[in-house]
C-alpha cells in the first residue's frame, strides 16, 4: 500500500479526538483490529508506531502495547526492515492451522458441553438462525466465530480458550473475503445444526466427532479454493490479486 493511500485510510478509521489516556491502548487495538478484519488495512500494510501515535494523538507507549496485542492475535507480524505489518490471510499453512484447531477445539468442547445451560444453547441456536438469514459474507464469518465460541462458553481453561479464539479469529478474517467462492454453504449449516442437537443431548464424544468432520470439511474447502486461486494467478499473471 502506497504511503499516501495508507495515510488516507488511517485518517478515515482513526477518530480526530484523542482517546482518554486510560483507554488509549484498548481504543487503538480495537480500531486497528476492526480495520484489519474488514479489509481496510490489507495484508502487508506497515503500521509504524510514531505515525499511529501522531494520528491517535497519544504517546508511543499505548501504540506499542496495542501492536503487541494484535501480534499476539496473529493479526500483525514483525518483518525485518518494516516493523509491524498486517499479517497475511490463511494461506499455505491452512492444513496445519486446522489440524491444531481440531485438537484445541475438541478439548474445549469436551470441557464445555456438560456445563452448558439453556441460555448458552439458545444463544448458539440464535447464531445459526442469523447465519441462515444473513447474505453479507463478512457478517456470516463473524456469526460463524460466535457460534463456535458459544459452544465453548463454559470452558474455564483460559489459556486453551485464548488459543481457540486465535484460530477462530484467523478463520473469520479469511471467510470475510473468500466465503462466497468456497462452496461451503448448506453443508456448513447442516454441521452447525447437528453440533447444536448433539450438544443439547449432552452427547460429548459424538459432538466432538461431528466438530472434527466439520473442521476437516473446512480445510478441504479452503485448500481447494487456494489451489484454484493459485492456478488462476499462474494462468493470468497480470490479473491483480484483490485479497
Amino acid at each position: 500500500m502506497r504511503t499516501s493511500t495508507k495515510q488516507s485510510v488511517l485518517c478515515t478509521i482513526i477518530s480526530p479526538e484523542p482517546p482518554p489516556a486510560h483507554l488509549a491502548r484498548s481504543v487503538i487495538e480495537e480500531t486497528l483490529r476492526t480495520a484489519i478484519l474488514d479489509g481496510r488495512l490489507p495484508a502487508g500494510t506497515p503500521l509504524r508506531q510514531q505515525e499511529l501515535a501522531t494520528l491517535f494523538g497519544v504517546s508511543r507507549m499505548p501504540v506499542r502495547e496495542a501492536l503487541r496485542q494484535l501480534e499476539a492475535q496473529s493479526l500483525l507480524r514483525v518483518e525485518m526492515h518494516k516493523g509491524a505489518v498486517v499479517a497475511p490471510l490463511i494461506a499455505e499453512d491452512a492444513v496445519e492451522a486446522y489440524a491444531l484447531r481440531i485438537v484445541l477445539e475438541s478439548e474445549a468442547l469436551r470441557l464445555s458441553i456438560p456445563l452448558l445451560d439453556e441460555d448458552d444453547l439458545a444463544q448458539a441456536r440464535h447464531y445459526i438462525e442469523m447465519m441462515e438469514a444473513q447474505t453479507d459474507y463478512a457478517e456470516m464469518g463473524m456469526l460463524n466465530r460466535q457460534f463456535h465460541m458459544s459452544l465453548y462458553a463454559k470452558t474455564h481453561n483460559k489459556r486453551l480458550m485464548a488459543l481457540v479464539e486465535l484460530g477462530l479469529n484467523e478463520e473469520e478474517r479469511f471467510l470475510r473475503f473468500n466465503l462466497s467462492n468456497m462452496g461451503l454453504g448448506k453443508l456448513a449449516q447442516d454441521d452447525h445444526w447437528e453440533l447444536l442437537r448433539l450438544a443439547e443431548a449432552r452427547d460429548v464424544e459424538r459432538t466432538v466427532e461431528v466438530l472434527q468432520v466439520h473442521l476437516n470439511r473446512g480445510v478441504q474447502a479452503i485448500t481447494r479454493y487456494l489451489d484454484r486461486r493459485s492456478a488462476d494467478t499462474t494462468t493470468t499473471p497480470d490479473k491483480p490479486d484483490n485479497h
